[in-house]
């Protein structure tokens, strides 16, 4: 339920509030807003028998979240969340989009697709260290190594980068590195990953599972706000379906379904999403005139040797003329990239 609280209340009495609400057992979490601040309270209310909070003091009124996700709920919150990340604020007016090869596979290899994407307007820099492949003979990534030709790329060019941890061992290590932590759609509900990534103040992305409903992608996301992290982007990277042309069927209309049910920033991965370099472009532009509040896209200067993904990767050239089309959306539905 969502406890609203009266305007002027002092900390102290905000604290009282908090107090009686984990004495019948549940869970508060504050939300401060501009006019209002309001007190999630999460877990089962039958706890609270026939007691009632609607007449404890400082408490104006008492609603009930009806959704089975709380907390990333627009009924818990219903201003748009905006996470700070090196100077970068995502999920206001600008897109952003983050760029780079699927995985790390050396240092010249990072930076050579690092520094066009940067020139091009990209604010971010993805890569994989660690990845998670269908086969156990593919290409696993480099690790620590990769970890490092990250960073030194960030140095370079100046971008934060994001890039995925697959077991709650390597969080220390990547968290060490990474400006973004990433959940790929394999470990979508890994709930120990997502329930240790929750205890960090680190901000996370978090992919759509493979055949996940709009609902269980919202239920991960509870997973981690329920621990405490609130810093959540979302991001739709395609569903798996009959059709067979494309590597998963990319998902637009998640975007503004998502917009209605949650107050977290959306992403689209038009990469995964498609599987196809030459789809990537338009699915992009279709993410952003749909809502999204950024894109995740794969660059590679040389995608016909890449080590992984080759096929969904734009050539550094391809993500620049990409750039200058994404600019044109973004301003015409009043956003910028």
């Amino acid at each position: 339920m969502i406890v609203v609280l009266k305007p002027g209340l002092t900390q102290d009495e905000v604290q009282k509030v908090v107090e009686r609400i984990e004495s019948f057992g549940l869970k508060a979490h504050i939300s401060e807003g501009t006019e209002r601040t309001i007190i999630g309270a999460i877990g089962d209310e039958r706890l609270m028998a026939d007691q009632t909070l609607e007449s404890f003091p400082g408490v104006e009124k008492v609603l009930p979240i009806l959704k089975p996700y709380k907390l990333v709920s627009r009924e818990f919150q219903r201003t748009d969340t905006i996470i700070k990340v090196n100077g970068h604020k995502i999920g206001g007016k600008k897109i952003h989009v983050m760029a780079g090869p699927c995985s790390v596979e050396s240092r010249d290899q990072v930076l050579a697709s690092a520094v066009p994407v940067k020139e091009a307007g990209a604010t971010f820099l993805r890569g994989g260290a660690f990845k998670p492949r269908t086969s156990p003979y593919s290409f696993q990534g480099l690790g620590e190594e990769g970890l490092n030709y990250l960073a030194h790329a960030r140095e370079v060019t100046g971008l934060p980068i994001i890039t995925e941890v697959l077991d709650p061992r390597d969080l220390e290590i990547v968290c060490r590195f990474t400006d973004i932590l990433q959940i790929g759609a394999r470990n979508m509900q890994n709930f120990k990953l997502l329930t240790e990534v929750g205890k960090l103040n680190k901000p996370v992305l978090l992919k759509r599972g493979l055949s996940a409903t709009i609902q269980e992608f919202l239920l991960s996301a509870e997973y981690i706000a329920s621990e405490g992290n609130r810093n959540i982007i979302l991001c739709e990277r395609g569903i798996r379906t009959y059709e067979t042309e494309t590597r998963n069927t990319l998902d637009i209309s998640a975007v503004p379904v998502l917009k209605q049910l949650t107050h977290l920033p959306i992403f689209v991965d038009p990469s995964h999403g498609t599987g196809r370099w030459d789809l990537v472009a338009p699915m992009a532009l279709a993410g952003v005139a749909a809502g999204a509040d950024g894109l995740l896209i794969e660059v590679h200067s040389h995608p016909e040797v890449a080590l992984s993904d080759g096929p969904q990767s734009l050539k550094p050239q391809k993500f620049a003329a990409l750039m200058k089309e994404l600019k044109r959306v973004a301003e015409a539905i009043g956003r910028q990239v």
